[in-house]
């Protein structure tokens, strides 16, 4: 009998014939070559990924997934918490173990031990991951039923947890099996820990078991993994520099803001920090504005019923904070949404009036956990530049590619690129699943009228709606989620929204949510980062400083100083009685924009003398000359 031929596509379009069963690395070998087969993680059979030693058993696409693709650096990663966890075991074999997932960068395991780990701990660890490399064990994949599984597991509680609820469905339950050690895992994984060449174990921490501060606290341990070392040596030289970036260590030394222990999570902004703060919402304000919205402000607490409306109670309500007033219940807003919505509610709209571009700066507050806290990026209470745009279906992609533009405008501003993500329908969504589909349908027309890349992500949309993720890249090329466009036609059937039709009959508006920057906090950390404190001379909170050489300079630096004031520029002075070389020093460690001298020579010709924080001498300047250079420089927003 003839053996059946499979039929496989690449991904350039091209078709072999194959031999039923043939393993997917011997497809790669024979078909494509050794090259690829040498870099192959994983493979993709018609959009599932698989490991290697899959065999081909009907017709399908085939792509092979490399450390190049973002699916095999999370296999990578999570292949690599396999390894740190078997390295765990065999050094303290009464470690319970939890979960290790691949991470954005790298990846973390947790583990239940007696005592936190210490960084000699780490190296022993580390000692240990090196013998199983250089072991390339085999990733082995195997599929038993649930009794099977828990003799197994029989001395791993958190296991045991997790697969209660697969007994329940009745399947089988995948294992990865590396030399005699079994770990729960549904893969893919790499063909063998001898493809990590280079593994560095990062910090520890402390995490709750399914995140639950009633569940025990187990021992987080971070790590990175790459195929080549030299990509892990580039690696830790790029963490080198952002440690030297961190906002909050700046935000300390540029007197920008604190955190506090009254007030755990959320950010109190110095005089300094404000300046930041209010010139970032002025410059989003002016392209509103210009780009015909409104900018609106509703309260802060909202009653209960406001939110079973919305949905935010049935699915946002872990995060949110609580108060009664008049024995009702309320809510601290989370998000700003229902709040202008029953702004919108107030008239009654012609289809003459849409779109209604209805902006606001809504202060929210998230329940965050202590542990994800992290400076002004992981806030309790933040700043989002929100908007919600009630227009005709008709208006919709017009309206979706303002917003792409108005993206566009204020991330090249800052000389920022960005890559774009589509996220589709999650499992558990609000409504009628033929209106997500031509909400889903709009977003990507959109994108590809735009002729702009982007990545879809399945089942990463909000509750309401699909929605459209912006990620800038800073310059040491990590990526920062920040501007979204999320289409809903949930909110206005919640809320009764409507418009009047040509026909004079009351119709549904379409509702899209908006956030440029996303949050006035972040940004602003993003930003101090990227410039590493270095701000543009527009959104600089000090612009220059005056620096008399001695007190009987110090009347003609203050009259410079009141004229440079009056042309609205951010000016300060320095009379203390030190040094120069010092006062010069101070006001480059304050990463003020331009540094004047003031002396005798100036004080005779009226003029100044300018250097910049980089110490780049630009010389003497008469006064005015020297502001118009700089008005035209906040004017033209220059990146310095």
């Amino acid at each position: 009998m003839e053996q059946k031929k499979i039929k496989i596509t690449f991904p350039d379009g091209t078709i072999k014939e194959i031999e039923y069963g043939v393993l997917a690395k011997d497809v790669i070998k024979q078909e494509i070559g050794e090259g690829l087969f040498k870099a192959a993680l994983a493979v993709k059979i018609n959009d599932e990924l698989k490991d290697i030693s899959t065999p081909i058993t009907k017709d399908c696409n085939f792509q092979v997934i490399t450390f190049k693709d973002p699916e095999g650096k999370q296999i990578f990663w999570h292949s690599s918490s396999h390894v740190l966890a078997l390295a765990v075991k065999r050094l303290y074999p009464d470690v319970k173990l939890g979960i290790g997932p691949a991470i954005a960068e790298g990846f973390y395991y947790d583990f239940d031990v007696k005592t936190p780990f210490k960084p000699e701990d780490l190296e022993n660890i580390e000692k240990e991951i090196e013998k199983i490399i250089k072991e390339d064990l085999t990733f082995e994949k195997i599929e038993i039923n649930y009794e099977e599984a828990k003799k197994i597991l029989i001395n791993e509680k958190y296991k045991l947890e997790l697969i209660n609820d697969l007994q329940k469905e009745n399947q089988k339950i995948s294992f990865y099996k590396l030399g005699d050690w079994y770990e729960l895992c549904k893969g893919p994984h790499v063909p063998s820990t001898g493809k990590i060449k280079a593994l560095k174990l990062l910090k520890t921490s402390g995490a709750y078991w399914k995140g639950d501060t009633k569940n025990p606290q187990l021992q987080r341990i971070y790590g990175i993994s790459f195929p080549e070392k030299q990509e892990l040596k580039e690696y830790l030289t790029k963490i080198e520099e952002a440690a030297k970036r961190d906002h909050r260590k700046i935000g300390r030394e540029l007197d920008l803001f604190s955190f506090h222990d009254e007030a755990p999570g959320m950010p109190f902004f110095h005089n300094n920090g404000t300046i930041i703060y209010n010139t970032l919402v002025e410059f989003i304000s002016q392209i509103m504005i210009k780009r015909n919205y409104e900018i609106n402000k509703t309260p802060m607490i909202l009653n209960k019923e406001l939110w079973l409306r919305s949905g935010h109670w049935d699915h946002y309500k872990d995060n949110m904070y609580f108060v009664k007033i008049d024995d009702q219940e309320h809510a601290v807003k989370p998000m700003n949404c229902p709040g202008n919505i029953l702004i919108y509610k107030t008239k009654q709209y012609s289809y003459k009036d849409l779109p209604v571009r209805a902006g606001e700066f809504g202060l929210v507050h998230r329940h965050e956990l202590s542990g994800v806290l992290s400076g002004l990026f992981r806030v309790r209470c933040f700043t989002q530049d929100d908007a919600h745009i009630f227009c005709t279906p008709d208006q919709m992609k017009d309206e979706i590619k303002d917003i792409i533009d108005f993206v566009d405008e204020v991330y090249s501003t800052f000389g920022f690129k960005y890559q774009v993500e589509l996220s589709t329908k999650p499992e558990k969504a609000m409504g009628d699943p033929k209106l997500w589909e031509i909400a889903e349908n709009t977003l990507k027309e959109v994108l590809n009228e735009m002729n702009l890349d982007y990545k879809i992500l399945p089942g990463e949309g909000a509750f309401y709606g699909p929605k459209i993720d912006f990620h800038l890249t800073d310059c040491i090329g990590r990526t920062w989620q920040c501007g979204t466009v999320q289409l809903d036609f949930q909110m206005p059937e919640k809320f009764d929204l409507t418009y009047i039709d040509k026909n004079d009959q009351k119709q549904r508006p379409v509702m899209i949510h908006r956030a440029i920057i996303g949050s006035v906090e972040r940004f602003m950390g993003i930003l101090i980062e990227n410039f590493e404190g270095k701000l543009p001379l527009w959104i600089s909170p000090v612009q220059a400083i005056i620096l008399p050489i001695a007190d009987r300079h110090n009347e003609y630096s203050k009259n410079v100083q009141e004229i440079m004031r009056s042309n609205g520029l951010r000016v300060e002075i320095n009379t203390d009685p030190q040094t120069l070389d010092k006062k010069i020093r101070n006001a480059e460690l304050q990463k003020i924009n331009y540094i004047i001298v003031v002396g005798d020579k100036e004080i005779q010709n009226n003029t100044i003398n300018v250097r910049t924080r980089d110490n780049h001498i630009i010389g003497e300047k008469q006064i005015q000359e020297f502001i118009n250079e700089l008005l035209d420089e906040i004017k033209t927003k220059a990146i310095k």
